[in-house]
């Protein structure tokens, strides 16, 4: 009797668990758009995009990174540092033509160091982590800094017993042996990283604009109401009556397109896991706003990213501020748009 008392009140608390707001605008976030090239939707016509496309899926072909997890190892409200360096790291992807390893980038760093600006476990905010990336120059990858769901005002789990303080050492490092056997742990002072060059804020709901983005440059972080998400099970939602007040922020890496009903979809990539929704993804129906996943869309482009790195030993012993790592710089899908351009003028007038 006292076991089936204990499991009342345990279902109990977890059907009327609060969700805790993931949203915030930090006081140091004061830059939210840096925009220097032509915008898709001013040179991509509506009757140019196809019915679906999905970055997941292009020919056969994936160009998204790997899925991501805010909640292990403890409860930490990242939403918005998953969806914006995801989505980032999918385009450098991208723009690598889906070559080499992934490059995924730390969420640890945005939240060792992003505290001011970015957000911390108890939210952020997307646009804050491309200023964040801007202001220090680099995103590490997350071989640098695995995912720890902890930020210095956490308390949950193991945070406080956890140095989340923005150094060196919680920028990059590696650990050479157990303690026991003479080892130690180093700060790494170069290191593979990205970097961000332009990025802004969509809040137009108009979907050409957002739909142009993602087919053009890449998948975008959007904000939305995630308390019916909570026990998806899949499908398209397609239900009106919800809030369009928004706490969680995820990615949108492309659009389905239902040949009954005529209607298109967004297809979302969230930050709960696989064991969630169609294998950590959503379908949410476009054009109505719904849930206000179409109402604050963050989107940003690389600046560069480590091609090859300049090797250290296992234990960092040789590391230096002298290494150099290459860079490889993006370019935008407008210039090369203007360069096709001048080539035909130029073609035209010989």
């Amino acid at each position: 009797m006292k076991l089936c008392i204990v499991s009342l009140v345990a279902l109990f608390s977890a059907v009327n668990a609060e969700r805790h707001n993931e949203i915030s605008v930090m006081e140091g976030h004061t830059v939210f758009e840096v925009v220097e090239s032509p915008l898709p939707h001013t040179y991509v016509e509506k009757d140019e995009l196809p019915k679906a496309f999905n970055w997941g899926d292009v020919k056969g072909r994936n160009y998204l990174t790997k899925n991501l997890n805010q909640h292990i190892p403890q409860y930490c409200g990242s939403c918005w540092a998953h969806g914006a360096l995801s989505s980032l790291a999918d385009r450098i992807k991208i723009a690598r033509a889906g070559a080499g390893p992934d490059l995924n980038l730390s969420v640890q760093w945005v939240l060792n160091c992003g505290g001011h600006v970015a957000g911390s476990c108890h939210g952020g905010y997307h646009t804050g982590v491309y200023q964040l990336i801007q202001e220090a120059g680099h995103v590490p990858v997350d071989t640098c800094q695995p995912y720890l769901a902890c930020s210095t005002e956490s308390t949950e789990g193991i945070c406080q017993h956890v140095d989340t303080t923005c150094t060196k050492a919680n920028t990059c490092r590696t650990c050479s042996t157990f303690l026991a056997n003479g080892g130690n742990c180093v700060e790494i002072d170069v290191f593979p990283h990205a970097t961000v060059k332009e990025y802004g804020l969509i809040k137009s709901q108009n979907v050409h604009q957002i739909m142009a983005e993602i087919f053009k440059r890449g998948p975008v972080a959007a904000t939305l109401n995630a308390i019916p998400l909570e026990t998806y099970t899949g499908g398209v939602f397609d239900d009106t009556t919800y809030s369009t007040r928004t706490d969680h922020i995820v990615s949108i890496v492309g659009w389905g397109y239902d040949s009954t009903t005529h209607k298109r979809h967004w297809i979302v990539r969230n930050s709960w896991g696989e064991y969630w929704g169609e294998m950590g993804f959503f379908r949410i129906e476009m054009g109505s706003n719904l849930l206000g996943i179409e109402s604050e869309i963050a989107w940003a482009t690389p600046g560069s990213w480590t091609d090859h790195n300049t090797p250290c030993n296992e234990d960092g012993s040789n590391c230096s501020s002298t290494f150099k790592y290459v860079q490889k710089e993006y370019i935008d899908p407008s210039l090369l748009l203007t360069q096709k351009s001048l080539r035909k003028s130029v073609h035209a007038t010989s």
